[in-house]
């Protein structure tokens, strides 16, 4: 009764390491283990049932008297009888433990930092209000759902004790690469500005490309870093005796940059002197490989509005519109702020079978009224691999004002007068009693 009693106490002890913690008994959890380790446990145990009863015996041997001790005196001495009783508590305590289910044997798993036995399937509650996932073995099935959706199912919660159990999908949004080329001038705050805030409205994600000329400007970084957006200040170090397009110099070393990193989105090229609606950017986002799509342009008498885009039949490109007489010659009647493309064009040209493995590039060494027609035959043959956006091209997206500073107007340094104005219509006295 008293090797029972041990036996028992032992494996409420052993059995559950959180049930002791936590002052509960925990449910047994079936799961295979190793025969060797269930072996060792084994031997384990009888050992200590064994040595906890040793002291017993040499009490019932050698203080108390025992029945039949003098039939045993002849035979064998009182330490072999000691032994021998001892060898047969190790063998009944072996043959217990062997054939007891080993239930209790888990293996442990480190969640969080903590130990944990079990293998519950749930998402348990930490005190800090985290998500603690315990089911360290997931199947393939359900890590190749993860990435379609997020699953949390906690059956018990350790602050209220009231079930969690809800889905979050996870919409997959191509990554939009916005090139933009700019210079600091009188009305380059207010252009950077409101791109900014208009991309600060697109859903992520969005990597916004700024290039300058030569080295990044105080005013411009500045403004960049408060905007909130991921971006990348970009400097074109090209020779300016070379570069007779500057704004298609920037675009290249921003398209250097992508080809560099292999970075795998859907390039535009944004000015920053253009206006733009929130739908054109999830438009772009499905485009497979070049889309295009009507912009409106102020001309510079703002006199009359041009269009010049796409005339399609759903996706399909069926034709072109211009409204300037001069640009009829063109292949493509597209804006520079027309179309955007996807930029495993620029780096994996085996995907889309190009004939050359040339780098694409702007050619500033043309007019700039021709340099969208050259730049975009070298990323599609013809019209049958471009895609209208939206279905049937009919909304303008993109407005082109032809808006800048007069000529010999002084830039401000850092936007920001350098001495303060002079007050040309000061306030009267009667004024300033009654204030």
């Amino acid at each position: 009764m008293v090797m029972a009693s041990l036996r028992k106490t032992l494996l409420q002890k052993i059995r559950d390491p959180r049930a002791a913690i936590a002052g509960k008994t925990a449910p047994s959890q079936q799961q295979h283990t190793h025969p060797l380790l269930a072996l060792l446990a084994t031997a384990a145990l009888s050992l200590a049932q064994a040595l906890l009863l040793l002291p017993c015996y040499l009490h019932m041997r050698l203080v108390g008297p025992a029945e039949g001790s003098q039939k045993g005196a002849a035979k064998m001495s009182s330490w072999k009888k000691l032994l021998v009783q001892f060898g047969v508590c190790f063998t009944i305590g072996l043959c217990l433990g062997w054939f007891t289910p080993h239930k209790w044997m888990q293996h442990s798993l480190a969640v969080d930092g903590r130990p944990f036995f079990g293998d519950a399937k749930t998402t348990d509650v930490d005190l800090s209000g985290r998500f603690v996932a315990t089911n360290a073995l997931m199947d393939a099935k359900t890590a190749t759902k993860g990435r379609d959706m997020i699953s949390f199912d906690a059956a018990k919660n350790n602050f209220s004790g009231v079930g969690v159990n809800f889905e979050m999908p996870l919409e997959y949004r191509k990554l939009l690469i916005i090139v933009t080329p700019t210079y600091v001038r009188p009305f380059g705050a207010y252009y950077l500005t409101r791109l900014a805030h208009t991309l600060k409205l697109v859903p992520p994600p969005l990597l916004w490309l700024v290039v300058e000329m030569h080295y990044q400007s105080l005013e411009t970084a500045q403004l960049l870093r408060e905007t909130g957006i991921m971006y990348r200040h970009l400097v074109c170090d090209k020779n300016l005796t070379n570069v007779k397009d500057r704004a298609a110099s920037q675009r290249n070393t921003a398209l250097a940059h992508i080809e560099h990193h292999e970075l795998d989105g859907i390039v535009y090229f944004a000015d920053d002197g253009n206006m733009y609606t929130l739908e054109l950017f999830e438009q772009m986002r499905n485009i497979t490989r070049f889309g295009t799509w009507l912009v409106g342009i102020l001309a510079p008498g703002k006199s009359r509005v041009v269009f010049e885009g796409p005339v399609c039949e759903g996706e399909k490109v069926i034709g072109w519109h211009t409204s300037d007489r001069s640009k009829r010659l063109r292949r493509f009647h597209v804006d520079m702020s027309g179309f955007a493309f996807n930029s495993t064009m620029l780096w994996d040209p085996r995907r889309w079978k190009r004939p050359t493995l040339e780098p694409i590039r702007q050619l500033d060494s043309i007019k700039e009224s021709s340099q969208q027609t050259s730049f975009i035959e070298q990323l599609v043959p013809d019209e049958s691999y471009m895609e209208g956006r939206p279905p049937g091209c009919l909304k303008i997206m993109v407005w082109h004002l032809q808006l800048e500073a007069p000529k010999g107007f002084p830039y401000p340094a850092r936007w920001t007068l350098t001495t303060p104005l002079e007050a040309n219509i000061p306030l009267r006295k009667a004024n300033l009693v009654q204030l």
